[in-house]
């Protein structure tokens, strides 16, 4: 038991301490009007975090193309290709990205606006 009472006794005077530092801190406070205390630590401020690398922001449609629907936009760029539309080339004209660009040529050819003459060009039915 006396190593327990030892034990209690050295909190007992950490607690001690303690009140009276918090104490002290408190007139600082009431003193300062607010203003940090000279004797606090202040926290350090966390580091920012690296932001993350955005995507390239798409290439706005030309003005022509930016008036009608996402499948006209694409059914246009389409046409006007002698030897048919690819990926690349559709993206760059449309600025839609590869998901947006994909459901557009699936409709489209479930519409049979377009035909596929090999993989990735297209033509216009």
């Amino acid at each position: 038991m006396t190593k327990v009472q030892t034990q209690i006794k050295a909190i007992a005077k950490n607690l001690e301490s303690l009140a009276s530092k918090l104490e002290k801190l408190n007139a600082q406070l009431d003193g300062d009007k607010g203003k940090a205390p000279a004797t606090a630590k202040r926290k350090t401020a966390a580091k920012p975090k690296k932001a993350a690398k955005k995507a390239p922001a798409p290439k706005a449609p030309a003005a022509s193309e930016a008036a009608g629907t996402v499948l006209d936009n694409v059914l246009d760029v389409i046409a006007k290709s002698r030897s048919g539309a690819n990926i690349a080339n559709l993206k760059e004209k449309t600025g839609l990205e590869s998901r947006q660009l994909s459901n557009a040529l699936y409709k489209l050819s479930k519409k049979g606006q377009i035909k596929t003459v090999s993989r990735g060009v297209y033509v216009k039915a």
